[in-house]
């Protein structure tokens, strides 16, 4: 399997796996996940509706992993990702969060919506490459050859 494939598997089960754990255990997941309980008291409603974000972001890119032309959907799960990073950014900027609270979330908040819109856009890029080979095919440049069929 191509490493590309693996990277898009392998985000649509970490941000599947999240999102379930969210939404089938709530508790569990605020007291496991570092920082969380820095954000406030444990509100269940609001920790489903987001397992539900992260659960549709993982369904996205597991498209993703089994078709190239999914990358709408994962660019749209990449969004919600790069939107959350971007409250904790603002939450750090207005001192409603501490800065240390930065580096602990740099694997998880911020470097994941940058794979994650990488993934996306080099998708996007391999079915431009892949039309424009296509019709390089079919309508070859002026003054070329036309292809020989035997």
């Amino acid at each position: 399997m191509r490493p590309i494939i693996l990277a898009r598997a392998g985000l649509a089960l970490t941000l599947s796996a999240n999102g379930i754990a969210m939404l089938a255990a709530p508790e569990r997941w605020y007291l496991a996940v570092p920082g969380v309980l820095f954000t406030g008291p444990l509100n269940l409603h609001f920790v489903r509706d987001i397992g539900c974000a992260y659960l549709v972001a993982g369904l996205a890119f597991a498209w993703l992993a089994r078709r190239a032309n999914a990358w709408p959907a994962a660019l749209a799960g990449s969004l919600f990702l790069a939107l959350h990073a971007g409250v904790h950014l603002v939450e750090t900027a207005c001192g409603v969060s501490a800065p240390s609270g930065l580096l602990r979330d740099l694997p998880g908040v911020f470097l994941l919506p940058v794979l994650a819109l990488w993934l996306a856009r080099e998708a996007r890029a391999s079915l431009i490459d892949k039309e424009n080979s296509n019709a390089r095919m079919v309508h070859p440049p002026h003054g070329a050859a036309p292809a020989r069929h035997l």
